[in-house]
């Protein structure tokens, strides 16, 4: 039988405080007084003669009617506060209100075309299985599809590879092994009848482990939660299993989405084995290292762009209410996203055209279409905008991709994001959480977590105001409204500013949700604006970014192959279409999405 929870009266305070402070008493002495009487007297309610005494010490007079009132309004306010605390709310239900990437002036499109992949032919497996790890999605697709490989033993050859380095690379929370198998065999199954769900139809991926699988451990990275399981698989999971893909494993998440460390160590990138970053490091890594086809992340402020650009892989962070996040842990309603971590842009394509819909469950998933044709796609008619074309310090890497985009016949239109002047305010996800986790908190689980002090946000949260919540909403739909402004002419902008692109190393201090560096996020905390060669708040905007590699260092001892430095593309909302090909016209050049690290074996530090 479950054990009912103690309500410490303490945790009322600040709903009694409000409620004096509603009647005009915040200026005087009388709430601390009668706060203060209900502690030393160990009272769940306070009594007449309370809150008398306590007026009269504060010197405040009221008729004894009114008093009457004024405790029968202050109990009812301690009751509702204590039995909400009482009941447990799903950890999938959410406030019934939802935003939306779309402001005034935004047009999307909402025409839906048929979706075509870019021409392949000539591929052949090889004789080493093996070394199809570093593939793209859209080639093991097309082996899946002439039947020059199957998907047991691609799932096989993952699996194996998962288990050879995660000693090294810590990336993997629960191996799926018996799971991977059994969809693998459905999947060729399925192959063998001629048909094939969809482009991912017997493609191995992995997950981020705040994504519930039902049946198996979704540890969300924590000592506190490493035991937990539920009874019903993420939108993603059953989206991704209906259309052929197989799930291998469950890939670390920095606790509680924040960084690159989890209770069993730090995540580490396969380049220079320093930290992935995170928090969507597992999936990085994994990707990487060639032990995924691909995988699923997710980002609050910056935990999908992040480790993207730190491993070395094109992750997507798609516009906000794009893909179901019903079964992910929360960190903030109105921030959190799931997107591909992938090795390509088209692969990212190819996730994108499975996950970008609409599920029933999570209502702020927009009902507008992925569309990807490259074949009918032209560089040339593609608006980019880039930032920064006049800062004193260029970015390398963005210069490089700009050389190879000119190449191409793309124009570059100069782009300037001014300031919007508006005042900086902390992120709404602040406020968010503290909802999510106060379970956590009131029940003294925060000692259990591998990193206590995380959990010191979701405690600050109960001292915020509902009032500052809100009007820090309101300056940032200002903000995205002076945004969508800005970007209203180029469908695609980044910049060229140094250190303002995205210009990210492996091995980068670890990096999550709230404590994203800005180049990966998309611009400054709150409201303020994008001076110099910034590119605006995109994160709190629900704009799209793709992290592309565009250059990799001089290899060194620690790190033989070098380590990889990146370029975020960014685009206003439901642009992931024109950001992506942009990607793949980049990548089809430079090549660098197919060079692969130099991995190790055996147990880390042994």
């Amino acid at each position: 039988m479950k054990k009912k929870k103690t309500i410490r009266i303490d945790e009322s305070r600040r709903r009694f405080m409000a409620y004096f402070s509603s009647i005009g008493l915040a200026g005087t002495l009388v709430p601390g007084i009668l706060w203060g009487k209900m502690q030393d007297a160990g009272a769940q309610q306070i009594t007449l003669e309370m809150l008398s005494t306590s007026l009269k010490i504060g010197g405040v007079e009221f008729t004894e009617d009114e008093r009457k009132q004024m405790v029968n309004t202050a109990n009812q306010n301690l009751t509702r506060a204590l039995s909400v605390r009482a009941f447990h709310i799903p950890n999938d239900v959410s406030p019934p209100f939802h935003i939306n990437a779309i402001v005034p002036g935004v047009v999307v499109n909402r025409i839906p075309q048929p979706f075509e992949l870019g021409k392949v032919s000539g591929l052949k497996v090889p004789g080493n299985l093996e070394d199809v790890a570093f593939w793209p999605v859209r080639h093991l697709s097309e082996l899946l599809r002439t039947k020059q490989v199957s998907s047991v033993e691609l799932t096989r050859m993952y699996l194996d590879r998962l288990h050879r380095y995660n000693g090294q690379l810590l990336n993997t929370v629960t191996f799926l092994d018996e799971l991977a198998m059994s969809q693998a065999k459905t999947a060729d199954a399925a192959l063998a009848a001629g048909r094939m769900k969809s482009p991912l139809h017997g493609i191995p991926w992995g997950c981020k482990d705040i994504i519930a699988v039902k049946g198996y451990k979704t540890t969300w990275g924590s000592g506190a939660y490493k035991d937990q399981v539920f009874d019903y698989d993420a939108s993603i999971v059953e989206i991704l299993r209906e259309s052929g893909a197989v799930l291998i494993a469950k890939l670390t998440s920095g606790e509680l989405a924040q960084g690159a460390n989890w209770f069993g160590g730090m995540t580490r990138n396969p380049w220079n084995y320093g930290s992935a970053s995170g928090s969507s490091a597992g999936p990085g890594s994994a990707t990487a290292a060639g032990c995924v086809g691909f995988s699923i992340g997710t980002e609050t402020q910056g935990s999908i762009l992040s480790p993207s650009g730190t491993n070395g892989v094109t992750g997507l962070r798609p516009t906000f209410g794009r893909i179901s996040r019903h079964g992910a842990m929360t960190l903030g309603w109105t921030y959190d996203r799931l997107g591909p971590m992938c090795r390509y842009a088209e692969d990212c394509a190819m996730v994108m055209s499975v996950v970008a819909r609409p599920d029933g469950r999570d209502m702020s998933v927009s009902d507008i279409p992925f569309n990807w044709n490259p074949a009918k796609m032209d560089l040339k008619k593609i608006r980019i905008g880039v930032t920064g074309l006049d800062s004193p310090q260029k970015n390398p890497n963005a210069q490089k991709l700009m050389d190879v985009l000119k190449g191409l016949g793309a124009t570059l239109i100069p782009l300037a994001i001014p300031p919007d002047n508006l005042p900086q305010v902390a992120e709404g996800f602040t406020y968010e959480q503290g909802a999510f986790f106060d379970e956590l908190v009131r029940s003294g689980g925060v000692a259990k977590m591998t990193n206590p002090g995380r959990g010191d946000g979701f405690k600050a949260a109960r001292i915020m105001s509902v009032v500052d919540y809100l009007q820090s909403q309101r300056i940032r739909m200002m903000m995205m409204m002076h945004l969508a402004k800005a970007t209203a002419g180029v469908d695609v902008y980044f910049s060229a500013a140094g250190g303002a692109g995205g210009q990210r190393g492996g091995g980068g201090r670890g990096a999550g949700a709230p404590d994203a560096p800005a180049a990966a996020r998309g611009g400054a905390r709150g409201g303020g604006g994008a001076a110099g060669g910034g590119t605006g708040n995109t994160n709190s905007a629900g704009y799209p970014g793709v992290n592309v590699v565009t250059s990799f260092s001089e290899p060194a001892e620690g790190a033989p192959a070098g380590t990889p430095q990146s370029v975020v593309l960014y685009g206003p909302p439901f642009k992931e279409t024109e950001i992506l090909f942009v990607a793949k016209s980049f990548q089809d050049v430079a090549q660098l999405h197919t060079k692969k690290p130099v991995l190790k074996s055996g147990v880390s530090g042994a």
